[in-house]
């Protein structure tokens, strides 16, 4: 994986530790080791978390499950998630895109315990979670 660009949704950099992350990780990575699954669970789980944290909020705000209504309070308010904040626009698109665009890198061995850091990885894009610069060329990120 040395030098692979890919996109991701989280990782454990300072620039993504939002309020309440590290503390669902902990639960969640707890279980899902328990359960033999997904050790690190940094892809999916902390979005599916907020999404819930949104549509909680929503269905809170407006007593309502009614789509039209839930889809209004959704597209007129931002919300603050373990992810960080989210807005939704008239589209129902987010107002900033928030994939990330990372580098893995300095990756040795099968040693799942050197992920847990940002050491292996560097965010790339967008720039407001940028934690460094592409390596390049390619033969220099595989060292």
């Amino acid at each position: 994986m040395n030098g692979i660009v890919n996109v991701e949704l989280w990782e454990p950099a300072p620039t993504m530790m939002f309020p309440g992350v590290k503390a669902f990780l902990r639960q969640y990575q707890a279980r899902a080791a328990a359960a033999g699954v997904d050790p690190l669970g940094y892809f999916l789980p902390p979005f599916a978390y907020a999404e819930l944290q949104i549509l909680g909020e929503a269905v809170a705000a407006t007593k309502s499950l009614d789509d039209g209504v839930l889809a209004r309070y959704l597209h007129g308010h931002a919300f603050r998630t373990i992810v960080g904040d989210i807005a939704f626009g008239a589209d129902g698109e987010w107002t900033k895109a928030r994939p990330l665009w990372v580098q893995y890198h300095g990756i040795k061995g099968h040693d799942l315990a050197q992920f847990k850091e940002p050491k292996t990885v560097t965010i790339l894009a967008p720039p407001q979670y940028k934690t460094g610069d592409l390596i390049y060329p390619y033969t220099k990120a595989r060292r």
